[in-house]
């Protein structure tokens, strides 16, 4: 081979599989940049290839790493504007051990509501005093459990109420307890069904009901305005109702409240659908939520310790914000479809039953090596036998083969509480530590797993009692 002949075999082009783009004329492309010029071939450092190979595919991984750096980023932002903070893990958005324990070593308390997830937080080694038990479903058997071990009960209607006070009246003690409220902030939509209204006079009634308890002693105030909150000064509002009411209570009541918790809500750096701005350009940062909070939280209570009375301590409920990016979802390429309208679908290895999200982000989808070709409109198929199996409407990427992979992001929030049992195995979950070691922390279902809580009858052990033929076909003719 001569000198040209090499020259030549180094620029050859990589073969392009022949396409057809239907010409839409008059339409803005909403489907974002082409992908084939961004790819993501490791986690971490480790290879995505390597992580199949091992843990097969679909395939969450978490990054620890990521999880450390906003848990302290955030930590960092609020602590440096107020004097006296604390943090609580909300379980419900991902309550996965692994994840819990991270945070837990980070400082956060867990913050809860149901029994499963009192139970696992105790049972994850978090004690008592440590736990934050919201929620409107509260037993008597979990709510003298929690009084017994010390955790914070967050009330959140008047049954409650009377239930607690019952309890602490059995138990001969006074127990601290906290109010949940609710009211229009201006900037969100009211979230009246939890808690107890502050423009109704509702709250101010359980203030009162609390205040008059020989039983129970009213400690703190909690409030949840939202979620995916978008706009800071919701936050800032939130925060001066709350004072107020505080300030209103304090002098009808007697009482002092130590702390005020203002849930969570923060947005991630996901994309909501029908937001076509990225959300680099419309999420806040996190210095944004903590300045609209701490700024207003010393605006309203300058004065308290001018009446001998400490500032209340800030409790904030994180959970979406520290944990999205954190974690990404592997999923690989089954099948090609062209669509009747001439779009191309691909189909995938993963659905909605594993990322829910999807049914309201246009999470960020990224191949694990480099593509060729015309990129073209495409949508993402799961492999459910369900038409709402969708997990992008719309992606502009180029050609993909059997066996590709696809790496969707962030995922951390949600998808591992809220994922469904539906038609296919639940995949595993891994960690990547700081080390870049791979744990497995979730292992993927099985049929014994799936069907571990089943019972069948003796009656029914038999699925064909009465001699149905064994070939259909045969009886047919």
């Amino acid at each position: 081979m001569n000198s040209d002949d090499t020259m030549a075999e180094v620029q050859r082009k990589p073969w392009l599989k022949p396409s057809i783009t239907p010409l839409r004329s008059g339409f803005l492309n909403k489907s974002g940049a082409a992908r084939h010029m961004i790819w993501r071939d490791n986690i971490d450092g480790v290879p995505v290839k390597k992580l199949l190979e091992e843990f097969k595919s679909p395939l969450f991984v978490i990054s620890e790493q990521t999880l450390r750096k906003n848990s302290d980023s955030i930590r960092e932002a609020f602590r440096r504007r107020y004097p006296d903070v604390l943090f609580g893990w909300s379980y419900k958005t991902n309550y996965l051990g692994a994840v819990c324990n991270v945070l837990h070593q980070e400082g956060d308390l867990a913050e809860v509501v149901s029994v499963f997830e009192y139970e696992k937080a105790r049972r994850l080694g978090v004690p008592g005093d440590c736990i934050l038990f919201n929620g409107p479903n509260k037993s008597r058997e979990i709510l003298e459990r929690a009084v017994n071990e010390g955790a914070h009960i967050h009330i959140d209607h008047l049954d409650e109420l009377y239930l607690l006070e019952d309890i602490a009246r059995s138990m001969e003690r006074v127990v601290d307890v906290a109010i949940r409220l609710n009211f229009d902030t201006g900037y969100t939509e009211p979230w009246s069904r939890f808690g107890f209204s502050v423009e109704s006079g509702q709250a101010l009634d359980a203030a009162w009901r609390i205040a008059s308890s020989d039983n129970l002693n009213l400690v703190g105030l909690h409030a949840h305005i939202g979620t995916f909150v978008m706009e800071p000064l919701a936050y800032k509002a939130e925060v001066k109702i709350m004072c107020e009411f505080m300030e209103e209570v304090e002098k009808k009541t007697g009482c002092i409240i130590k702390y005020i918790d203002v849930g969570g809500g923060f947005a991630s750096m996901n994309s909501l659908q029908g937001i076509y701005l990225p959300p680099e350009q419309v999420i806040p940062s996190i210095d944004q939520y903590a300045e609209a909070i701490c700024d207003t939280l010393l605006q309203f209570t300058h004065d308290r310790e001018s009446r001998d009375c400490s500032r209340p301590t800030l409790i904030l409920e994180t959970g979406r914000a520290v944990v999205d990016d954190a974690e990404v979802l592997i999923s690989s390429v089954v099948a090609n479809k062209h669509l009747p309208d001439g779009r191309r679908a691909v189909i995938l290895d993963a659905g909605v039953n594993d990322l829910f999200t999807a049914f309201w982000y246009n999470h960020d989808v990224s191949p694990s090596r480099q593509l060729w070709g015309r990129p073209e409109e495409t949508v993402l198929y799961g492999p459910l036998c369900m038409n709402i199996d969708v997990m992008r409407h719309s992606v502009m990427l180029p050609p993909l083969n059997v066996g590709d992979t696809l790496i969707f992001s962030p995922v951390g929030a949600y998808n591992n509480t809220q994922w469904l049992q539906f038609i296919e195995y639940r995949p595993n979950i891994v960690l990547i530590d700081e080390e870049g070691e791979v744990s497995l922390i979730r292992a993927a279902e099985d049929l014994d797993v799936v069907t571990q809580q089943e019972r069948l009858p003796q009656h029914l052990e038999k699925p064909y009692p009465k001699g149905v033929p064994r070939n259909f076909l045969e009886s047919t003719k």
